[in-house]
């Protein structure tokens, strides 16, 4: 397809995107409360054992507190115009609201307040990348919807404080701060949503890893090709469209947002491109995001200040071709693979500079080919231990997982074919890898998830509603496998957590 047409099909297919935007399946934030309790009135207060006090300051440490009486929210405070507040509200989960018994529920705080509100709950403002809502400003006179607690306990002490200011910002108003409305929401526990997993268990050892009750959960749908997830510590799920040039931002409490536009490639001739986003994403060792762009054929780590520092671009005074995935090692050096497929003509497009497809690692700002032998690297990762090197390579012809022995100085040698799928039917061939802590192998392949011993044997395949290109582990116990799908993004729960990006460290 030639330049003009393919900026047309581009330009329909966003139009496309725009009727049918990405969508979160609902949540707590957004789940019918089976009882709610009113904290603009009297009665609320009591049932809650609660009280708000309000002061006009700009740091809480200033703050000289003055009670509210239940029923007077609405009241305008400050002095108005460029103005800020805080409202405190001490309160104490009860036993019963009405009939309904709260042990265990979901306790969500809403407030809407003229005009931007940001939440503390128990002292801590909980903030991540890209977030938009919850904790922090959701918008002009929006609802701010936190969750306060997944495990609700009766008698528990909840502090809510309530940071207000008046907007626009550029254009102060003459009004004063006032809330608009306040409610603790009670949101009933339910069982996992989605439909049972389609498991094809080659191996009784599959039992082991893939609980029999195994359900795979749909998260949000809409996108155009979900890509390179990673799990972060402040809990939130970061994957690329790399047809739709962004970066999502997905949380159990906030759905989907935008994290990043133009994520890859922002040129001229980016309506040539069929992928010109980011791919791969990984957390180093400090927490920040490593993104690999196929567009701007280079990886890059995004900085805590938000600039971007390129960790790779060249070998030999040659560009990339697009990186693809990427995996970092306990030493704190990077792996990476880069295949042609962001090029918009693939091996045959003119821009290309590389004369192979290689597998590379990068050390002290030193990039190392490792390997070239392979002719579209995707997929990679180590094993537990780190002895081991695995890739895919996607190719039709060659559908093969090679694994290397890891070298004291970090090289790659004595590699071989540890999965071959070649015979499987299917156009498909081997995307996205992980490990899990055992040192079995998941590998994105026809028809499903392959799940490989570490001694290269098939054990079963788990089909999901859709392909997944590449996975990722998530959850405090990192047993949750998030699939990166296609048009959507899934999840399943398995039995054996997986290794986690090197960090314990947050991303904000």
């Amino acid at each position: 397809m030639n330049g003009v047409s393919w900026a047309v099909a581009s330009l329909i297919a966003l139009a496309g995107l725009a009727e049918a935007a990405p969508a979160s399946v609902r949540g707590a934030l957004d789940a019918r409360p089976a009882a709610v309790v009113d904290l603009d009135s009297a009665d609320g207060l009591r049932l809650i054992a609660g009280e708000w006090t309000y002061s006009e300051a700009r740091t809480m440490h200033e703050a000289r507190w003055t009670p509210i009486a239940g029923g007077s929210l609405q009241e305008r405070r400050t002095r108005g115009g460029a103005s800020t507040a805080w409202y405190r509200l001490g309160l104490t989960i009860p036993a019963r609201v009405g009939s309904f018994d709260t042990a265990g529920s979901t306790v969500v705080f809403e407030i809407v307040v003229d005009d931007y509100a940001e939440v503390w709950v128990n002292g801590v403002l909980s903030r991540g990348l890209g977030q938009t809502g919850g904790s922090l400003i959701a918008g002009f006179n929006a609802p701010n919807r936190i969750v306060v607690t997944r495990s609700a306990r009766p008698g528990e002490r909840v502090e809510l404080a309530v940071f207000a200011a008046n907007g626009p910002l550029s254009d102060p108003p003459a009004n004063k701060i006032w809330i608009r409305s306040a409610t603790l929401d009670f949101v009933r526990t339910t069982p996992p949503a989605g439909v049972p997993a389609d498991v094809r268990r080659a191996d009784p050892a599959l039992d082991r890893i893939v609980p029999a009750d195994a359900r795979i959960e749909p998260l949000a749908t809409g996108f155009s090709f979900t890509e390179g997830p990673v799990w972060t510590p402040d809990g939130v799920l970061l994957f690329s469209d790399p047809d739709d040039n962004r970066i999502y931002r997905w949380s159990p409490d906030l759905g989907v947002s935008v994290f990043r536009t133009k994520s890859g490639y922002a040129g001229v001739d980016i309506g040539e491109y069929r992928q010109p986003g980011s791919n791969g994403l990984m957390l180093d060792a400090n927490g920040l995001l490593t993104i690999a762009e196929h567009g701007n054929r280079r990886i890059t780590r995004l900085e805590k200040n938000g600039s971007l520092t390129v960790l790779a671009d060249r070998y030999g005074g040659k560009r990339l071709n697009s990186p693809n995935d990427l995996v970092y090692k306990s030493d704190g050096s990077l792996y990476f693979t880069d295949p042609f497929f962001g090029l918009p003509k693939f091996e045959q497009d003119p821009r290309r500079e590389q004369p192979h497809a290689g597998i590379y690692r990068v050390k002290d700002g030193v990039v190392q080919l490792l390997s070239a032998e392979l002719k579209g690297p995707n997929g990679i990762a180590f094993s537990p231990d780190e002895r081991y090197l695995y890739v895919s390579n996607w190719d039709e012809r060659k559908k093969i997982v090679m694994r290397w022995e890891v070298q004291a100085d970090g090289t790659i040698a004595n590699g071989h074919t540890f999965f071959d799928v070649t015979a499987a039917p299917g156009e498909e061939a081997l995307d996205g890898l992980k490990v899990d802590r055992e040192g079995h192998v998941y590998v994105s392949g026809p028809g499903g998830i392959w799940i490989v011993s570490p001694e290269g044997r098939h054990l079963g395949t788990i089909r999901a509603p859709e392909l997944p290109a590449n996975f990722a582990w998530g959850d405090a116990d990192g047993r949750t496998l998030y699939l990166a799908a296609r048009t959507g993004l899934y999840r399943i729960r398995l039995n054996i957590p997986g290794i986690p990006p090197p960090t314990s460290k947050a991303t904000n």
